[in-house]
């Protein structure tokens, strides 16, 4: 299509029908007023202002100029937006993202067509609206999201506490605390700043009082009906994120419906993230709107339902700017066919199926609680020691079982399953189970990896506790992957009973005994495939640039005190002062994190999270300072949180959360 001109409104206010004003920043090409054109809408509380200015600025210029105007609003309470925020996905926000489709299609620059797009929470709330079936909606692209919130997401993971949602809540508490831009909102910044700071909730406190997948996990849950949704969806992950799932869940629900592209990246949209390479996502995503707001006969809807990239013997690096692989199609995707392992005698991990009816062989397992620092985070925003690093130091605390060095590649692409026997000394207890790629040297790539509350192993509705000393069945399916393990490498399996910090350990910490006769490894065979090109972006360095003031910095630390016999994970993030040339708005973030235990008891865990989020701009500060914990009894989890508001160095609001114990579910 031809390049055209196009207008950036920086702020439109959309009113919706109870009388909230929404704030939105729209491209519209020129003459569509003449000549109506298609809109794409994404609908986030991250602030269009300045949070995702600079990946807005990368691509709705570019669907602007093909002719395609982009519609980018702030949800109630965040940015400029009237209200404040009520929660995660709530059924007021996709209600009133129905609304707001609704005033696209009837504006009188649109041809009445929208498709919905975002990544994160965006990608999330793209596919629960679509499965609202808003007339004017035809099509999605969902990025680094879910079809099932309660195991594929932030919160809990197959029933284990994932320590990312107490990072998460203090992520929220630190971006809602923020005030509307003066520029934009005029005098009553600071009112609708001090509304925000009295209302906005800590997350953590709703979210712990659901601690199974219940009604409030099953909504938003796309995969409790997968015909709701009845309009074409694209899915895009990266196997560094811990979206990993998604595209080939959502082919496998949705069926002709979806399509499905994973590359090797972190939480970032494909045209600039990393590990390269990177995908010409804008290219793709205009045909794609062009194919289902136009109806441009372009064959996009013939792409092969799924296209993956399949790392090659990748290595763990203090930064993986790269990953080698190659890039495969799948015309149709089935579920593969399953290549199986078995450990024969003297722990070898050997071709076949367990032995029926073997004798019981049990080894006791009872990792160190801070087994699993080399785990990386669950949603990764840089190559670096956000993933998974070199699995050896966590292979110490872990039973581990490898193949002879293979005498040829062997090419993988889906969900791992592991199958076991265990006696449990306690009621409940953890279970990781990780894929590990052993090169040559010894070095240790985790592949993909799985766990499991063994209370939650007939399912996340309803867990039962375990009767210690009998003997149960577990299937744990690991996180999707797709990997080639090279000639000479060999194919490891690693089991521990902790993967901290990623997971908080149980009340009761006493290990399993794993039947090592009854375990078994089924891996996903790549099967019928053609090797594909896939276009890489013109542009290498795709973001607009801001004007430095001061840089980031990030250090992740591993320190064990041995005298205190204590072990940290800290984690320290800052984003920099940056300035937007055209608003000359200056902001920085700065994330500190630490989470605490002793190895051998349990209790002990503690975590600590604070956000500080500056804004500046000649004559006018403002900071706010968010901190969430999180600690534990036998019985309890322990939270509370305070965030204090500033105004040119001024305290003018504090509110604590206090100290709020809530009832561990068999967690």
């Amino acid at each position: 299509m031809t390049s055209r001109g196009f207008t950036t409104i920086e702020n439109e206010w959309i009113e919706l029908k109870d009388g909230t004003r929404l704030a939105a920043r729209i491209w519209m090409p020129d003459g569509a007023e003449d000549n109506p054109v298609p809109a794409v809408f994404e609908f986030l509380p991250y602030r269009k202002r300045d949070g995702t200015s600079l990946r807005d600025e990368s691509t709705y210029p570019v669907f602007a100029a093909a002719g395609i105007a982009g519609v980018r609003v702030d949800i109630r309470g965040s940015g400029e937006s009237d209200g404040v925020i009520d929660g995660e996905y709530t059924e007021r926000e996709l209600a009133d993202a129905c609304e707001l489709i609704a005033w696209i299609a009837e504006q009188p620059w649109s041809n009445g067509s929208v498709g919905m797009m975002g990544i994160s929470w965006g990608g999330f709330n793209s596919l629960q609206v679509a499965a609202l079936r808003p007339p004017a909606l035809k099509a999605v692209i969902s990025i680094a999201s879910t079809v099932d919130r309660y195991n594929d997401d932030i919160h809990y993971k197959n029933g284990c506490h994932l320590s990312a949602q107490l990072s998460w809540a203090a992520t929220m508490l630190g971006y809602q605390s923020r005030p509307p831009d003066p520029v934009l909102v005029g005098e009553r910044w600071k009112e609708m700043w001090l509304e925000r700071l009295a209302g906005e909730p800590f997350f953590m406190e709703e979210w712990l009082a659901h601690q199974r997948r219940d009604r409030f996990w099953r909504h938003g849950s796309i995969s409790e009906d997968f015909s709701d949704v009845d309009i074409p969806v694209l899915v895009i992950a990266g196997w560094a994120d811990g979206y990993r799932n998604t595209p080939l869940m959502a082919v496998e629900g949705l069926g002709g419906k979806a399509k499905a592209l994973i590359g090797p990246w972190v939480h970032k949209y494909p045209h600039f993230a990393w590990p390269k390479p990177r995908v010409d996502f804008h290219s793709d995503a205009i045909a794609w709107w062009n194919k289902w707001l136009r109806g441009e006969d372009n064959g996009i809807d013939r792409l092969p339902q799924v296209r993956a990239y399949i790392l090659d013997a990748v290595r763990p690096a203090a930064r993986r700017d790269s990953d080698p692989g190659f890039w495969i199609a799948k015309e149709d995707w089935s579920p593969p066919r399953m290549q199986c392992f078995y450990v024969e005698q003297f722990g070898r991990l050997t071709q076949g199926m367990p032995i029926p009816h073997a004798p019981e062989h049990p080894i006791y397992l009872h990792s160190p609680l801070d087994t699993g620092t080399a785990s990386g985070e669950y949603f990764t925003l840089k190559p670096d020691a956000e993933m998974a690093i070199d699995q050896r130091c966590d292979d110490a605390g872990s039973l581990v079982f490898d193949t002879a060095p293979l005498a040829g590649d062997h090419d993988y692409l889906g969900r791992p399953v592991v199958t076991l026997a265990l006696r449990a000394h306690a009621t409940g207890g953890n279970l990781c189970a990780r894929l590990v790629d052993v090169h040559p040297d010894g070095t240790a790539t985790r592949v993909a990896f799985g766990v499991i509350n063994l209370t939650h192993r007939h399912g996340n509705a309803d867990p039962e506790p375990l009767t210690p000393g009998e003997r149960v069945p577990i299937r744990l399916m690991l996180d999707a992957c797709g990997y080639r393990f090279r000639k000479g490498h060999r194919i490891r399996l690693s089991l521990s009973t902790a993967y901290w910090p990623m997971i908080l350990p149980p009340p009761d910490d006493h290990g399993v005994e794993i039947d090592i006769a009854s375990l078994g490894l089924a891996l996903p065979l790549l099967g019928d495939h053609r090797k594909i090109e896939i276009d890489e972006p013109a542009n290498p360095d795709p973001l607009p640039k801001y004007i430095e003031h001061a840089g980031a910095a990030t250090k992740r630390q591993v320190v064990r005190d041995l005298s205190a016999n204590r072990t940290d994970y800290r984690i320290h993030e800052e984003t920099g002062l940056y300035e937007h040339p055209e608003t000359g708005l200056s902001t920085r973030q700065l994330r500190e994190e630490v989470w605490s235990i002793s190895p051998d008891d349990p209790l002990s865990m503690t975590g600590t999270s604070t956000w500080t989020c500056d804004m500046h701009r000649p004559g006018w500060f403002v900071r706010t300072v968010a901190t969430a914990r999180i600690a534990c009894t036998a019985n309890d989890w322990i939270i509370s949180a305070v965030v204090t508001a500033f105004e040119d160095d001024v305290q003018i609001f504090e509110k604590i959360f206090a100290e709020k114990r809530i009832a561990r579910d068999l967690m």
